[in-house]
């Protein structure tokens, strides 16, 4: 695939960092019948972030199957950039969803060995594109060793030089992760590398047992995030700075499931603030319009991939009707 340009209007100003998971989902009424559909919470966000209009690269390790060459196919018909990506020897991660009778996903994975966590300082070397202005890193990429700590070092290198808006969203899988003590220490380390840390409320939950929602979300910021969002699905999300704290409700829709709500909000969040083009000294200081507008922009596409089979982010047109006039 031809890389994309790094200047003009189609080179990418998002960077996406994380893995392709292959999900295993229902299929029909039949029990035990699935479907292969391309997912992971990275490739789902970058996915997000571009059907948006935000031109988007992603920075993945594709496995060396079938699955890997049908989740490269998935984000370049989405004209995702993968020009960082990596065709790796490693097979592909697999995850088996099932739902609940409210339209909750529940997952079960089949990761070891898999190619999406074997990260080398090597292959993270290279700065991400002039025109990135967003890099955001995600999920079980971010826990999991030998890759991990490589992206955490990228992630480091990435604040000193103070170029990007940094986000991270943890996206918990506590089965995955690790020991939970190493994967709360480790969650804390990258958010003090970030700039913008969303969670949900289960995640937090998770990783800061001793602690409520505003109580992790200001101990985050503690720490050195400057912008913390937390959602909590059909209730609506927060947002936390060391001015602000600001509560913004849900749409009502009809929920068909949640597969890819998440990361769908985060993508859209990402794509916020490319539009409002903040700099990363700036992010602490985004007043209440600016955030009622992340967040409102990020809840409603959430709420539009609620409608939906799968993790379907909507388009811009198809965004627009759920938002306020």
């Amino acid at each position: 695939m031809t890389a994309p340009p790094t200047h003009g209007p189609d080179a990418p100003r998002l960077a996406v960092l994380g893995e392709n998971v292959m999900d295993l989902l229902p299929h029909g009424e039949e029990p035990g019948v699935y479907r292969a559909v391309p997912g992971g919470g990275p490739a789902n966000i970058a996915v997000a972030a571009a059907r948006l209009g935000t031109p988007t690269a992603f920075m993945g390790r594709f496995g060396a199957d079938g699955f890997g060459a049908a989740m490269r196919d998935r984000l370049a018909a989405e004209g995702i950039g993968l020009d960082r990506a990596v065709a790796a020897a490693e097979p592909s991660a697999l995850a088996l969803t099932s739902l609940g009778a409210d339209g909750q996903a529940r997952y079960d994975f089949w990761m070891d060995g898999a190619a999406d966590w074997q990260w080398s300082d090597a292959e993270l070397a290279a700065q991400p594109p002039e025109s990135v202005r967003l890099l955001c890193v995600g999920s079980v990429a971010a826990f999991r060793s030998p890759g991990a700590e490589a992206v955490e070092r990228l992630l480091a290198r990435e604040r000193d030089r103070g170029r990007l808006v940094l986000g991270f969203d943890p996206n918990v899988r506590p089965a995955v992760i690790g020991p939970p003590e190493r994967a709360r220490a480790r969650h804390r380390r990258l958010a003090a590398l970030s700039h913008l840390v969303k969670a949900s409320d289960e995640d937090l939950r998770t990783l800061h047992p001793d602690h409520d929602e505003e109580g992790a979300a200001r101990r985050l910021l503690a720490d050195g995030a400057s912008l913390v969002v937390v959602t909590a699905g059909a209730k609506g999300a927060r947002a936390f700075t060391r001015r602000c704290d600001l509560a913004v409700p849900a749409p009502a829709v009809q929920v068909t499931d949640t597969i890819g709500a998440g990361d769908t909000f985060m993508g859209a969040l990402l794509h916020t603030l490319s539009r409002l083009d903040v700099t990363p000294d700036a992010v602490a200081d985004l007043g209440e319009p600016d955030l009622r507008t992340l967040l409102t922009t990020a809840g409603a596409a959430a709420a539009v991939t609620c409608t939906r089979h799968g993790a379907r982010p909507p388009t811009e047109p198809e965004l627009a009707p759920y938002l306020p006039h």
